[in-house]
């Protein structure tokens, strides 16, 4: 594999979307490697909330090479890669999103970035996602989104009824009844409700037209943004929505997102 003294001078002059795929495609294949020579996991908050030797290893490459080509820009990474921004722009880093998955040997998990404007209106300039085990990266810059270099499908048209929804809810949250009535409601009439366990890679499946939307509260930026870029240059749509005592992000086709944040907000 490259190193990362090789990465950046092959990246010298690289423009940031296609600077964005090659980090997000090197980290995860980086975390593929490692986990195929074992890797050490530890906890954070809970069992299935873990963190392994892979995830801080490709953030690192991430935060060396962004030192290296974009030192003026912020850096935000899930694990604990931080710098100031003075230009407006920060780069968003996920190294490995659905750790869990990953440290279980499952192949839904994938490494995503995104690069944020404080004058971009909350969109992203770039999103990036990769998922190694399928050698395959999701691409949204200047409005339009790929896969592989190449621009495919887009969103769904369907309404809920026809379509399959992504979701999340942590078992300790199903206790809490304000927060699962409202999921209930979002969810109640979806074609089928499917649970994966890595966000980022669910928005990708949904900006590629493969599933019909994606529902989750509480959301960290990093499993948020890039995901919210793909979709949108996809186009789709891309919110928070306040219910239940919590902000949930929704995202897919106009039609199916309105009619969860309908549902969210009980207006149906």
């Amino acid at each position: 594999m490259t190193s990362t003294a090789e990465f950046i001078h092959a990246h010298r002059s690289s423009d940031d979307a296609t600077l964005a795929a090659a980090l997000v495609t090197h980290a995860g294949q980086l975390a593929l490697r490692m986990r195929q020579a074992d890797v050490t996991t530890d906890y954070k908050t809970s069992v299935s909330d873990v963190v392994t030797e892979a995830d801080r290893t490709a953030e690192a490459f991430v935060a060396e090479v962004l030192e290296a080509l974009r030192g003026e820009d912020g850096v935000l990474g899930e694990e604990g890669a931080s710098r100031a921004s003075s230009t407006g722009r920060t780069w968003v880093v996920d190294p490995v999103d659905g750790t869990y998955n990953f440290s279980r040997g499952s192949d839904y998990f994938c490494s995503a970035l995104a690069l944020t404007d404080d004058g971009a209106a909350g969109t992203p300039l770039v999103g990036a996602v990769h998922r190694p085990a399928l050698d395959t990266t999701w691409l949204a810059h200047a409005g339009e989104f790929t896969v592989n270099g190449e621009r495919v499908g887009g969103v769904s048209g369907a309404s809920l009824s026809n379509e399959a929804l992504l979701t999340y809810l942590h078992p300790a949250f199903m206790r809490e009844d304000a927060v699962r009535e409202a999921w209930l409601r979002a969810v109640r009439d979806a074609a089928t409700v499917r649970m994966c366990g890595a966000g980022s890679v669910d928005l990708a499946t949904i900006a590629a037209g493969q599933a019909g939307a994606w529902l989750q509260h509480s959301v960290a930026d990093w499993d948020w943004l890039p995901g919210k870029a793909l979709v949108e240059a996809a186009g789709g749509l891309a919110r928070k929505v306040d219910a239940g005592g919590v902000t949930w992000c929704v995202a897919g086709g106009a039609q199916i997102v309105e009619e969860i944040t309908s549902r969210l907000e009980g207006h149906e």
